[in-house]
């Protein structure tokens, strides 16, 4: 009979964790999603209805954004300014800031305990390529404290890279929830904008927003090459 070689072994573990995420977000979204989705034309309502939940209602945001990073390909600014909408502003980043923190230290340490396993369930190997650039020195805690402070940098992708390396919990949990906070503020500017009406603000914030997305993806974009030339 043949042997099952280690790092199979640990994906089979890893899709076991993700087929466990994945039945809770199943459940989630009966219990929340249905009748939100039944809601979806008519905005106002929606809104209410997140606001009669009460603290179940902060509680679904923070679970969906935690999702949403582990899940990788699910696109976080739609929800972003969902919780702008429905939480105005401030609540409203907050609460997706700790969704996404929460998130953020799940991958940390599942990468940490499942390695590239883990990693190769959502990410093609030219994916994983392009973060061989993440060090563990000293100077690595700045370099990516600023890349999850740029707009536009691939955050998924560096968030499982980052597993990787000998970074500590305690400053992933920093540099996760104070980097990714003003993006965040951004997008939770605009769904007020948009809650409230004023078309004019929240066309103004998205610019901005795409404008510094565009911006920071440019720099990482060069920035990486570089690394990649240097260290080839």
């Amino acid at each position: 009979m043949r042997k099952i070689d280690a790092l199979t072994k640990k994906k089979i573990a890893a899709i076991g964790i993700l087929i466990v995420i994945i039945a809770a977000i199943a459940a989630v979204a009966v219990t929340f999603c249905m009748p939100m989705l039944k809601l979806a034309d008519e905005p106002e309502e929606l809104r209410v209805y997140i606001e009669s939940m009460g603290l179940w209602g902060i509680a679904f945001f923070i679970f969906v954004s935690a999702v949403q990073v582990v899940a990788a390909v699910i696109p976080g600014g739609p929800l972003e300014i969902a919780a702008g909408y429905c939480f105005g502003p401030i609540l409203g980043a907050i609460v997706s800031d700790i969704g996404m923190t929460i998130g953020s230290v799940i991958v940390f340490l599942l990468v940490r305990h499942f390695g590239m396993a883990f990693i190769e369930i959502f990410f093609s190997k030219e994916k994983i390529s392009s973060i061989r650039f993440l060090k563990t020195n000293g100077q690595s805690r700045l370099v990516i404290f600023l890349l999850f402070l740029i707009p536009g940098t691939p955050k998924d992708v560096l968030a499982y890279g980052v597993g990787l390396t000998d970074l500590s919990l305690a400053f992933w949990i920093f540099t996760v929830s104070v980097g990714r906070l003003p993006s965040i503020l951004l997008s939770t500017l605009s769904g007020d904008a948009l809650g409230d009406k004023r078309y004019g603000h929240f066309i103004i914030v998205i610019i901005i927003i795409a404008a510094l997305a565009a911006t920071g993806a440019a720099l990482y974009r060069r920035w990486t090459k570089k690394q990649q030339m240097s260290s080839g």
